[in-house]
Order: C-alpha cells, then structure tokens, then sequence
C-alpha cells in the first residue's frame, strides 16, 4: 500500500457520533479501493464502525484498540 492509497482521520477526544462523522465525509471524497484508517477514543465507535462497515458495503479490515485508542482500517467500496 503506498502512501497516497492511506488517508488517516484523527478523531481522538471526539465524542460520538463524530468519529463516524468524519470517516464518512473522508470515504466520500475517496476514490474505490483507498483505505482509511480512523484513530478514535470513543468507546461506541467500535459497534459504530462494525456496524457501518456492514451497512455501507467497505471493508473493516481492522479494528483494533491500544492504550484506550481505538484503530479502525477501512477499505473504500
């Protein structure tokens, strides 16, 4: 993956739904197959974004969680 194929959206410290908010409006400026990675601390975000991946048609290809930061990689549809 290069870099111009990665955009990342920082949403630390942002309540929900803003998170998700913001991963949508990034996805929409995408272009298919470019991934997103989402860094968040909203605890809601991780039902948020299984659940939007499901709804959506992108691909979570990753959700993972450090030190209370939640990582999530999504693949534009």
């Amino acid at each position: 993956m290069t870099e111009p194929d990665l955009i990342t959206v920082d949403a630390i410290g942002l309540a929900c739904p803003m998170p998700l908010l913001k991963a949508k409006r990034a996805l929409n400026g995408m272009q298919v197959g470019q991934r997103l990675r989402v860094l968040a601390t909203d605890q809601g975000s991780v039902r948020d974004f299984r659940v939007f991946a499901e709804q959506s048609g992108h691909h979570l290809l990753e959700s993972t969680e450090v030190e209370g930061v939640y990582t999530y990689l999504l693949q534009k549809s």
